[in-house]
């Protein structure tokens, strides 16, 4: 039987979709942090069939909810103090985005300037399409 005990603080990311949650892992850089981390994957859900849970015990502000947000805004944040839920963060499709995603463009200036920061912006919110602040490439999440 599989027995994952519970977090004094820290946060669930409740909600992924399955087979999501070690691209989340990597790109919210949680194997950069001193902490534990618990994945399980393929896990029942009534809402959708089947789901991904990441639990996380360490401070909250280490999370990064415009990237998690831009992965998919559907995934629920709840946040843990003294082995209690306190609060569900709401995402949003964040208005700008830096360093998730990389331009595609050759001939964009992010491609010569290799320090430049990797920055798309929002332009279409309904069809999830980004696109990059130097050359306006589109990117469609």
């Amino acid at each position: 039987m599989l027995n994952i005990s519970g977090i004094h603080e820290g946060f669930v990311l409740d909600h992924i979709q399955a087979g999501m949650s070690l691209r989340i892992y990597h790109d919210l850089k949680l194997d950069q942090l001193d902490c534990t981390v618990a994945i399980i994957q393929n896990a029942k859900s009534n809402k959708m069939g089947k789901k991904d849970i990441i639990k996380v015990e360490c401070p909250v502000h280490a999370l990064d909810l415009d990237i998690l947000g831009f992965i998919d805004h559907r995934i629920t944040v709840n946040v843990i103090k003294d082995d209690k839920i306190v609060e569900k963060k709401e995402l949003h499709l964040p208005q700008e985005i830096h360093n998730v995603i990389s331009c595609k463009n050759p001939r964009c200036i992010t491609s010569i300037e290799q320090e430049l920061d990797q920055i798309f912006l929002l332009t279409d919110a309904a069809n999830k399409v980004y696109r990059c602040k130097y050359c306006e490439a589109k990117f469609k999440n």
